[in-house]
């Protein structure tokens, strides 16, 4: 059931009681609509993600159906009629309601009725793709590995023909994405051009307000701010990479060399003496993890996680004879845009399940902060999409600071952490996942919809883009056969926003500095946010309006700056000189952007 909605009153002098009761009346109907089919669709989605056997379409058609029915209501002509109706008299009703119009017709972009063949078309095709990709069996000397295994792999593995063949396993699932692809290109880029969006990115790029090259400047801005640092990282990396494994130093990273998939994160390359948690988390179990993540922002005053969140979520690896399998990527889900919160991990107790597990209920308990009355279904979103990543990674970071470990009993003792050393493991997650966000992954998403590149082409221009932005190349020639961007779940599930991340970790560091600066008065590269209670307070002041509110405006009001990534640089202004000093005479070959 809908939660009652309080619409302010029209902010026009020429105030119309009946249009004010005529919109009042039909946003209310809206909504309640909206809530119900869409809490149906995301049911069959949990379904299709946790619950995935080999020859059983039962969910895939559950899926569909749901997915249908919501397309057709927030598709349908007459709501995109009335939507712009009453927008035709904006100036007459409140910014609520214009916020709620103006989110109806951009739900009715991807969904348009006025094609109602090609809507669902995309839809089939979408659920076609969800489960072969996660369905898929990766193998290794023939026998099936883990996504988690092949992580793990990556990480640990020293021998260069044995990373080699993890690496090339982790690959092969493009190879059956590429055709679906081929046709989500199609039918994405059709689906939105029916409400006059010229392509699907420029249509992901209008909830930010801005058009695709509104929106190209300020991600190029964020890479060319921080590239002078991810350049003295990448020459770092490689002289160490080099040494590791008794090489020459390459011009390009060689794939297979890094810790991650995708060369997103390397953080795995350091480790800090006196900082290792993995000595700790390896005493405990998975569950620990989640309980000591939900203890965290008990701790700041938010409220414990609902029942339904323990007894529906889906958080530790599928036994390898349970005779299904599930997506791996971790998730949070607002099932009902109310109560219902759930979260989609296979946490083991390592490091990353440990910080990912933090990020994780930062998704959670946004979700549950604009569930209230004064935020209408249709808004209970992030600010921006960024938004949400960066309150999740602003608490992943929280939970990785020195004080912070140490409050929660997992300092490994001894010795004393070397400080410039955290600083470089953490540049090599933060830093390094902004030219493969901002970078390769946003163009390349641009150019697949907004430039419609075609597919005879994809896994060249990938490889081009990996080598310009992070400074990486495979580790031999990679042919049309494959497709290595497919290989990225956001690619085929969560298209044409990857960027969020990127911005995502610019708003952290604002928010972050703000806290550490502002309200705990301590050392950003050094904080405890554990039991600050008016850290709570603060975050909760952020997260409450949801989508109710002007994005740039809400970061105007909390921390006083526009978008800026002047305070990432400023956190890690100590590492860039130590960088430079490790470095000389060693040649940098980044390419310039």
């Amino acid at each position: 059931m809908a939660l009652p909605m309080l619409l302010p009153g029209c902010a026009s002098p020429r105030k119309d009681a009946k249009l004010e009761a005529e919109v009042r009346q039909y946003l209310e109907g809206y909504n309640a609509t909206y809530q119900e089919l869409s809490a149906a669709s995301n049911e069959a989605q949990w379904a299709s993600n946790t619950h995935i056997v080999e020859g059983d379409d039962t969910n895939a058609k559950n899926t569909q159906a749901a997915d249908e029915a919501l397309a057709a209501f927030t598709g349908s002509v007459e709501n995109i009629e009335t939507a712009r109706k009453y927008l035709g008299r904006r100036d007459e009703l409140s910014d609520l309601a214009v916020r709620q119009l103006e989110r109806i017709v951009f739900l009715a972009g991807d969904n348009p009725q006025t094609i109602e063949e090609t809507v669902k078309a995309r839809i089939a095709a979408e659920t076609k793709q969800t489960e072969a990709l996660y369905g898929f069996k990766f193998e290794l000397d023939g026998k099936e590995i883990t996504p988690n295994q092949i992580d793990e792999g990556l990480r640990g593995e020293k021998d260069l023909s044995k990373r080699l063949a993890i690496w090339r396993s982790s690959k092969e699932v493009g190879k059956g994405l590429r055709d679906g692809l081929v046709e989500l290109q199609k039918l994405r880029n059709e689906s939105v051009r029916a409400l006059g969006y010229p392509d699907f990115f420029s249509y992901m790029a209008s909830e930010y307000g801005m058009s695709t090259a509104e929106l190209a400047a300020e991600i190029g801005k964020v890479n060319r701010e921080l590239r002078p640092l991810f350049r003295e990282l990448h020459t770092w990396t490689r002289h160490e990479l080099a040494r590791r494994y008794r090489q020459a130093v390459p011009d390009l990273i060689p794939a297979h060399w890094l810790p991650n998939r995708w060369g997103q994160d390397w953080s795995a390359l350091v480790e800090v003496p006196g900082f290792d948690l993995d000595a700790g988390l390896a005493q405990k179990d998975a569950e620990w993890l989640v309980k000591q993540a939900e203890r965290f922002y008990v701790s700041l005053g938010f409220e414990g996680l609902p029942p339904a969140f323990w007894e529906k979520s889906s958080l530790y690896p599928v036994a390898a004879d349970a005779g299904f399998k599930k997506n791996t990527h971790a998730s949070a889900w607002h099932i009902d845009l109310d109560r219902d919160v759930r979260s989609l991990m296979s946490v083991e107790p390592n490091t990353e399940w440990y910080e990912t597990t933090h990020h994780e209920l930062g998704h959670i308990y946004y979700y549950l902060c604009y569930t209230n009355p004064r935020v209408p279904p249709l808004l209970r979103e992030g600010a921006n999409r960024a938004y949400h990543e960066a309150v999740g990674s602003l608490m992943g970071l929280a939970a990785m600071q020195p004080r912070f470990v140490a409050e929660v009993g997992l300092a490994s003792g001894g010795e004393r952490p070397d400080p410039m050393q955290i600083l470089l493991q953490s540049a090599l997650n933060y830093v390094v996942f902004i030219p493969w966000s901002a970078g390769t992954m946003f163009t390349f998403e641009k150019e697949l919809y907004a430039d419609e590149l075609p597919s005879e082409r994809w896994n060249a221009r990938w490889w081009e883009l990996v080598a310009k932005y992070q400074g990486i190349a495979p580790p031999a020639r990679r042919g049309e056969e494959f497709c290595d961007a497919a290989t990225k779940t956001h690619i085929n599930d969560d298209p044409a926003g990857y960027y969020d991340y990127a911005l995502s970790y610019v708003l952290l560091f604002q928010l972050h500095d703000h806290i550490a600066r502002e309200i705990l008065h301590q050392d950003p590269r050094d904080t405890n946010y554990f039991g600050q209670a008016n850290v709570g307070k603060f975050l909760r002041t952020i997260l409450t309006p949801g989508m109710s509110v002007d994005w740039k405006e809400l970061l105007r009001e909390k921390t006083g700056s526009v978008l800026s990534a002047e305070p990432m640089l400023r956190y890690y202004a100590p590492l860039l000189e130590w960088l430079k000093k490790q470095n000389k005479g060693r040649r940098a070959t980044l390419a310039s952007i």
